[in-house]
């Protein structure tokens, strides 16, 4: 095909954080962005998590270009150090970016991407593919599809809507499906002391997942059955002891973050949260009730429960990528030189090196995956490296290839973390099944309110409670200045392998 490539845009799917900040290094390339957003609004899945707090500050927050693009809209930026909720970046940072006229009249909300291809062309064709435009198809809000024709792809698509099944082996379990249908499995990180009160009050509600989102959700309910007569709390996972969750407690270094894995012991050993160990569930059956059957090392076990938290983390959504010669890693979904660097049986958030362009590309040239989704299943996400990503990818795609090469990232030695929920910095204890279910939930991203003040804590792991020793809140456990953000350590400096157990 004759078409002049240079006089097409280049589609960002995605209006979240790193697909903004897509956008905002391509305007300022003298690139033409086209962003889809399949939500109602910029930065839909944002929202849905407003009430938490992240552990990251303003500072590793806001993107360079994206800054550099507000700056001269009379935009206020936050305090540096302060920690905002979901609501708060959404509110103080994101919608005023996608209000920015470059990139407002580039947004398209309501606009879901379902397939990606080249034109005329599908995966098995090789001839003229890479001078030939990229398809895009787009369904609107009224469920009509439109195909447009791109120069490039910058999927930052990210994770939210693809939660890990609940059943084992990386299925779904038997009635899963079915579960969702009947409105049993609620939406992961459920506003259950705000917006989704009424849902949880007086019910007995079971939490699936031995990370942050559970735990989180485990002390929010907690909070709810104090006030709501009625309110029972169950929580099941799959390995024999929740002490990797609760971390150091009352030994850590840390005062805040010891209180928070503290308030989740106590609820459990005073009863107020019924723990479950060794269970798989096996599956489920929907009636006037949920019953959740699993097996554990003494048999079949049964719950009936009014309403499931799925905490079991995340994982890519790749069918809309069908038509696209794609290199993935086997194991963890990632691009296939990326994989090895986030595995997390061997890396956390802050062992994971800066990278860009070019381990991101694929054989489909032009075509990049970014953000939380470009780690596949890997839960060691950080949201200051999606924009260092998407910096390399716009200067790839102007022809900058020097500067997409030099990729650097400045943070704190211990990392970052995000707001892409689902991550986490140090991969939780591997489960007795080896299943990724219950070891992708593990969250360094943020707390849901109300929570402990924060306090300085790193994202490397912390030492196991016999070999902690006190720490100065301004530093972190590998003894370099960290920001302020809450969370419950996982003891895993260098992903499973660092496990003793």
């Amino acid at each position: 095909m004759n078409t002049d490539l240079s006089q097409l845009p280049i589609a960002v799917i995605g209006s979240g954080p790193v697909g903004l900040a897509a956008a905002a290094h391509l305007i300022e390339r003298g690139l033409t962005p086209v962003i889809f957003e399949a939500g109602d609004a910029p930065a839909a899945a944002v929202r849905a998590w407003g009430h938490i707090r992240l552990f990251s500050p303003w500072q590793y927050d806001v993107d360079a270009a994206a800054r550099r693009l507000l700056a001269g809209t009379g935009w206020q930026e936050p305090e540096a150090e302060t920690l905002p909720t979901g609501v708060e970046l959404l509110e103080q940072y994101l919608q005023p970016l996608a209000a920015v006229p470059a990139i407002r009249n580039a947004l398209h909300i309501n606009n879901e991407v379902v397939a990606v291809s080249r034109e005329g062309l599908d995966k098995t064709r090789t001839g003229g593919r890479d001078a030939t435009p990229f398809l895009v198809r787009v369904r609107n809000a009224d469920g009509t599809t439109v195909d447009h024709r791109v120069r490039a792809v910058i999927d930052a698509s990210g994770t939210w809507n693809s939660p890990n099944p609940l059943g084992s082996a990386g299925l779904a379990a038997p009635g899963e499906p079915e579960a969702y249908t009947a409105g049993f499995i609620t939406a992961p990180l459920p506003d259950v002391t705000g917006r989704d009160r009424g849902r949880f009050a007086g019910k007995h509600i079971l939490v699936v997942g031995a990370g942050h989102s559970a735990a989180n959700t485990l002390l929010a309910l907690g909070e709810l059955a104090e006030q709501e007569p009625g309110t029972r709390i169950s929580w099941a996972i799959r390995r024999t002891s929740a002490a990797s969750v609760y971390g150091g407690g009352d030994l850590d270094g840390l005062p805040a973050r010891g209180a928070l894995g503290s308030r989740l012991r106590a609820l459990v050993e005073e009863g107020r949260i019924e723990l479950h160990t060794s269970l798989t569930i096996t599956g489920l059956r929907s009636g006037d009730s949920l019953t959740v059957v699993g097996s554990t090392p003494r048999g079949e076990a049964q719950l009936d429960v009014d309403l499931l938290v799925p905490a079991t983390g995340f994982r890519p959504n790749l069918e809309m990528l069908r038509e696209l010669r794609l290199d993935l890693d086997p194991a963890v979904e990632a691009p296939r030189a990326l994989g090895p660097l986030i595995d997390p049986e061997f890396h956390s958030c802050g062992t994971v090196t800066p990278h860009g362009a070019r381990l991101l590309a694929h054989p489909e040239k032009d075509f990049y995956i970014t953000g939380m989704k470009s780690y596949g299943r890997a839960p060691t996400f950080l949201m200051a490296t999606g924009y260092e990503q998407v910096r390399s990818i716009a200067a790839a795609l102007a022809g900058d290839q020097k500067a997409a090469d030099d990729v650097e990232l400045v943070l704190p030695e211990t990392g970052v973390c995000s707001t892409d929920l689902g991550g986490s910095c140090d991969t939780v204890a591997g489960c007795d099944t080896g299943d990724a279910a219950d070891q992708s939930d593990v969250s360094c991203c943020g707390t849901a309110e109300p929570a402990a003040a924060p306090a300085a804590e790193s994202c490397c792991g912390t030492p196991e409670p016999e070999a902690a020793a006190p720490a100065a809140p301004a530093e972190s456990c590998c003894s370099a200045p960290a920001p302020a953000f809450l969370g419950i350590p996982t003891g895993l400096a260098h992903g499973r392998s660092a496990e003793q157990e």
